[in-house]
């Protein structure tokens, strides 16, 4: 090994230490314990798990909404991000301030102000019957669409805090050249803009998707035991059930979940327009 080299490798040693201690042997300890069936190793435990109905279907909502949140993000994130890197200095960082002040209060905080909103006597309803659209309150608690609210307004900071630091590092002429030789404003987001911001939509995506899969205080209080997510069957499989080789099962899939969903952004968002 050169002498040039060895301080970079005392500077990656600790970092590759700390991935290795609190990431990849969890992961590997994870792994092992799924894999210990009866008869040694197998993937008995998977297909055990896959052979309940509830837990395809749980597996099915949690897919279903982390892409809707996700998706969901995307759209809104890329609206508020091009609306706030247009603003003068000043009023950017006043904005970006808002936009992460929900980062800095607790997700209990922020999910139980949901029960506030969406109760059967609460905001929402009340206005509704104000204006006569109903008669009586609307259980608007313990849906899909209550998770789906609640996981949005967690997460959807991070894709707009990725889409404006991405944008940020846009060329400046990029848009008004495309612009001058005719294009409209969708064939300048499609081709030059998106393309361009291509690494803040994957940061952006892979964070928001994976903090909605993964996510257990939204969807166990604005879901109750109506809408069951995997991180919820988790719980329910190691406090009540005890059963750790079920959930060893489920938090392998979340993970892998989450390197799928890295993948599948990264192929999405590098096809060419």
């Amino acid at each position: 090994m050169s002498s040039s080299s060895r301080p970079v490798a005392g500077l990656i040693a600790p970092a590759f230490c700390f991935l290795l201690i609190c990431f990849i042997v969890p992961v590997l300890l994870l792994l092992s314990t799924s894999l210990q069936g009866h008869a040694g190793w197998s993937f008995e435990n998977f297909g055990t798990f896959f052979q309940s109905t509830l837990n395809r279907r749980v597996l099915w909502t949690t897919i279903r909404l982390g892409v809707l949140v996700t998706l969901s993000s995307v759209v809104l994130g890329y609206i508020a991000a091009l609306s706030i890197v247009d603003l003068s200095a000043g009023n950017r960082g006043r904005v970006l301030g808002l936009t992460m002040l929900p980062l800095m209060i607790s997700p209990v905080a922020r999910t139980y102000a949901w029960l506030v909103l969406l109760g059967q006597a609460g905001v929402l309803n009340d206005f509704l019957q104000l204006l006569g659209v109903t008669q009586q309150p609307v259980r608007f608690l313990f849906t899909e669409t209550a998770v789906y609210l609640g996981l949005l307004q967690l997460f959807l900071p991070l894709m707009i805090l990725s889409l404006v630091s991405a944008l940020e590092n846009l060329p400046p002429d990029v848009v008004t050249a495309a612009r001058t030789l005719g294009a409209g404003w969708l064939t300048v987001f499609f081709k030059v803009i998106l393309p361009l911001t291509r690494e803040g939509l994957i940061i952006g995506g892979t964070l928001v998707f994976t903090g909605s899969i993964t996510a257990y205080i939204t969807p166990a209080v604005l879901g109750g035991s109506r809408v069951l997510m995997l991180e919820t069957l988790l719980y329910q499989r190691v406090h009540l059930g005890n059963d750790i080789k079920t959930a060893s099962v489920i938090a392998v899939i979340l993970v892998g979940l989450s390197f799928v969903a890295n993948y599948v952004i990264r192929k999405l968002s590098s096809r060419k327009t």
